[in-house]
């Protein structure tokens, strides 16, 4: 069956204490994927803008932009880090938009694990200036 957007507000009403109507399971777990995605790739991009002083698109091109930036890396983690982030990227988006979400309740689990997986490892890495040529390629072309 397809999903009843409308229960998104019933989500919204909840997390800000309004709810008459509670959401439903389906809805919360879609939310929490979105959720998830937004918190690992917000730390890994401030933890580039922050830490390692990099300029970060403002507009959607930022999140392949920090997926790229880390998963180009030459360091294993860092990599690991970028490939979490593509893959929670690509959950988030079948949440936020596809009508019909098979294993939902699996990838749910998933995504949460990714993405503490991300934001732990993301507070660990260090600055790594070795990148594969075709991400400094791609960026000299595509953000200067």
């Amino acid at each position: 069956m397809s999903f009843d957007w409308s229960e998104y507000l019933n989500v919204a009403k909840e997390l800000a204490g309004t709810a008459t109507t509670p959401a439903n399971q389906e809805a919360k777990l879609r939310a929490a994927i979105s959720r998830a995605y937004y918190a690992a790739f917000i730390k890994a991009r401030n933890h580039l803008r922050d830490r390692e002083g990099l300029l970060i698109p403002t507009t959607g091109d930022a999140h392949s932009y920090v997926s790229n930036r880390f998963e180009l890396s030459l360091d294993p983690i860092r990599q690991s880090i970028g490939e979490k982030l593509q893959r929670l990227r690509r959950f988030r988006r079948q949440a936020d938009y596809v009508d019909i979400f098979p294993g939902l309740s699996g990838i749910t689990i998933i995504a949460l694990g990714l993405s503490g997986e991300v934001i732990s490892n993301r507070a660990t890495c260090k600055y790594h200036t070795l990148f594969k040529f075709k991400y400094l390629f791609l960026s000299v072309r595509k953000y200067r």
